[in-house]
């Protein structure tokens, strides 16, 4: 059965887990509410694509292309994005929450979060060079050997990245996060100073 190509689609509404969603390419569509809990997109691609408000949490991702696809105000709890077709992989998240999802060793550079929690994400051996994370929460997030360069971190909280397992150079922090990057050493820093 040959994959579907499907362009200028708005889906809205739709519970993908009663009518699964075609397996095939979609361009410049938009899904928005919709639900694709627990679906399997694996080898499905998006491009130009937008998501609204949907739950794409636990969703299989194997070989599924993101090209210039924003998610906004979605739940996507557990994603494995490091299963992701890395060719031409670029997204833009705002207003998400992105809890337990795995981004290891994808290389995602200048990529956008804002207002999203990124709760527990692990990002080991991630390229973010060049990266915005504008407001997010990022408790229990695991940085190790990952490129954060020009990374800017300036309006985010709950960060923890160990400055000798990670490149920093040139990435932009707030003074009020700042223990953030030296809690390694175990030293008392007083946030009323």
């Amino acid at each position: 059965m040959k994959d579907i190509y499907i362009s200028d689609e708005n889906f809205e509404n739709v519970d993908f887990t009663q009518k699964p969603l075609e397996k095939g390419e979609y361009e410049n569509c938009t899904f928005s509410n919709c639900n694709f809990e627990y679906l399997n997109l694996s080898g499905f691609n998006f491009n130009d694509c937008e998501f609204v408000g949907c739950n794409l949490s636990m969703v299989k991702l194997v070989g599924t292309a993101f090209r210039d696809v924003n998610f906004k105000e979605c739940k996507m709890f557990g994603l494995q994005l490091n299963d992701c077709n890395e060719f031409g992989l670029s997204f833009r998240f705002e207003s998400c929450s992105l809890n337990n999802s795995v981004f290891y060793q994808t290389s995602v550079k200048k990529i956008v979060f804002k207002d999203s929690k990124l709760i527990e994400v692990d990002f080991s051996e991630c390229d973010l060079s060049n990266a915005v994370f504008s407001n997010c929460d990022f408790s229990g997030a695991v940085f190790d050997n990952t490129n954060l360069e020009k990374a800017d971190f300036r309006t985010s909280v709950n960060y923890l990245i160990d400055p000798s397992q990670n490149k920093l150079k040139k990435a932009k922090f707030s003074l009020s996060e700042i223990h953030g990057l030296l809690y390694k050493l175990n030293i008392e820093i007083d946030k009323n100073s």
